[in-house]
């Protein structure tokens, strides 16, 4: 958990303008395009992860992580969890 409020909020209005690292922008293009669908992921999104330092069990874990978000996600947001 970051204590940054600031780098929070960047991340929360627009996270490709927010004030972080090269790695860390192409991990999250990477995150959304799974999000979005991940049927258009492709070879190429693995060598520019690859490129900017991830390694395979770097990429499987996020590939994992943020695949998970999304079914939990989905799975509450189903249910109707959090809506009153």
């Amino acid at each position: 958990m970051t204590l940054d409020q600031e780098l929070v909020e960047a991340l929360q209005r627009d996270y490709t303008t927010a004030p972080i690292s090269e790695q860390e922008r192409v991990m999250l293009d990477y995150v959304v395009k799974i999000t979005k669908d991940a049927t258009k992921i492709w070879k190429d999104d693995h060598a520019r992860l690859r490129a900017s330092g991830f390694d395979d069990k770097a990429i499987l874990q996020i590939t994992l992580i943020a695949s998970w978000f999304n079914y939990i996600n989905r799975v509450a947001d189903a249910l109707g969890v959090g809506r009153e």
